[in-house]
């Protein structure tokens, strides 16, 4: 039996080969064959770790998760303001480098696949709420330092991931009037007009031509 350490490292290298198969191929089109070559390893040392193609999927999205959050550790643990944190969030997750648009697309497979699959269904709403708990815990902090607009903390968190997650989509589709930067500003946009408090010291010039629209108009 191969050394712990080993172990750790082999089911790294299989999960991050899996991913790739799914963000390539799909995830209805993942076959151990190809993990295992792109992996560099034998089928049979893929079954070693992973029962069936389904438990290998799973690990795979839970691995893909862990690895968005560590990428993002720095934001999770930042001490700047929760405007600045959200806009960071935006940064972060914008499909603009390979990794990122990697990982957007094994996403992607997961919420194609969750209506057909309980066992999917629920990987999703744990890994995924999750994450939307990580953001509403941010709403909720810049709202106790008068940052963040008043509202529910997860409905505003909600909002803003759902924004991103549809753009982000429609980005990875090709849409040639939603490119990542137009993404990008849609989203900022949003942050800094509905999510900052009247009073934030970040600049809002969508709330600001508002206000001087109304004020012209009065």
């Amino acid at each position: 039996m191969p050394r712990p350490s080993v172990e750790v490292e082999r089911r790294a290298q299989i999960l991050r080969a899996t991913c790739r198969v799914i963000a390539e191929n799909g995830l209805r089109n993942l076959r151990i064959s190809d993990v295992a070559r792109l992996a560099g390893l034998s089928g049979g040392t893929v079954h070693y770790y992973f029962d069936t193609k389904q438990d290998l999927a799973q690990a795979a999205f839970e691995d893909c998760f862990e690895r968005s959050l560590e990428r993002r550790r720095w934001l999770l643990d930042s001490r700047a303001d929760a405007v600045t944190r959200l806009r960071q969030v935006v940064d972060s997750y914008v499909p603009g480098t390979p990794e990122t648009v990697e990982a957007w697309k094994v996403w992607v497979e997961l919420w194609a696949e969750s209506p057909r699959s309980p066992r999917l269904r629920e990987l999703n709403e744990r890994l995924y709420g999750e994450w939307r708990r990580i953001v509403a815990a941010i709403v909720r902090d810049g709202q106790a330092r008068g940052q963040v607009a008043d509202g529910d903390p997860l409905v505003l968190a909600n909002m803003l991931v759902g924004m991103i997650d549809g753009l982000a989509v429609q980005v990875l589709a090709g849409s040639q009037s939603l490119t990542a930067d137009r993404m990008r500003t849609t989203c900022l946009e949003f942050v800094d007009t509905v999510l900052a408090a009247q009073n934030s010291p970040h600049p809002v010039p969508g709330r600001r031509a508002r206000a001087q629209s109304t004020s012209d108009n009065a």
